[in-house]
């Protein structure tokens, strides 16, 4: 899916101007939203894959016009609902207190598995698929379809694409691959590579 936060090489929306000083929430519900999204997060009612899928289908126009925590909420409205948490259908697996935030935080969530052996080694050409997914997907649009070289083997990790749409983790090697920016962007860009992580399902060789 192409979804309304893949807009890299996309034209009319302004030059990214970075707050100076910016405080990590600029108001208390900001706080409670953040905080709400990992408490609801950490039942294991949906997966991080699926929140993500979530928040990139909103309708552009609400996606474009909200806050970064607006998005956020607005989603997590929508993983509760169909998650059936409203109407105490669902039974959380787990409940984050506030005692158990830290130590949860601070052991994170490890998405390496064990799997297929890379099919791709550092140094190698590779191509991106120029797919056109209906869902979720972590390849963003303006590398699909095009050469690259893997700089990386990050090992295997749960694949997105699968998780978010609740058909399993299907463990695939990860990459990161660069691309020549001008490539990319054409001879007028100022940047001069172009790093992105992608799963090994993305790929073929160039």
């Amino acid at each position: 899916m192409n979804g309304p936060a893949d807009i890299g090489g996309a034209h009319g929306f302004g030059p990214v101007t970075p707050e100076r000083d910016e405080p990590i929430f600029h108001a208390e519900w900001e706080r409670r939203a953040f905080a709400l999204t990992l408490a609801m997060g950490a039942t294991g009612l949906w997966t991080i894959d699926r929140s993500r899928a979530v928040r990139e289908s909103l309708p552009r126009p609400l996606y474009y016009t909200s806050t970064y925590y607006e998005i956020w909420l607005t989603a997590l409205e929508r993983l509760v609902a169909d998650a059936g948490v409203a109407e105490g259908e669902a039974v959380p697996r787990q409940v984050l207190t506030a005692d158990t935030v830290r130590p949860a935080m601070a052991r994170g969530g490890p998405v390496d598995r064990p799997g297929p052996a890379p099919a791709f080694a550092a140094g190698d050409r590779v191509r991106v698929k120029p797919m056109r997914p209906a869902s979720h997907t972590r390849a963003p649009q303006y590398v699909r379809g095009r050469e690259g070289t893997v700089v990386r083997v990050h090992g295997v990790h749960v694949f997105p694409d699968t998780n978010a749409a609740g058909a399993g983790e299907a463990p695939a090697p990860l990459y990161n691959v660069a691309f020549a920016a001008e490539t990319l962007w054409g001879p007028d860009t100022t940047a001069a590579d172009v790093h992105v992580d992608l799963f090994e399902p993305y790929l073929e060789p160039a």
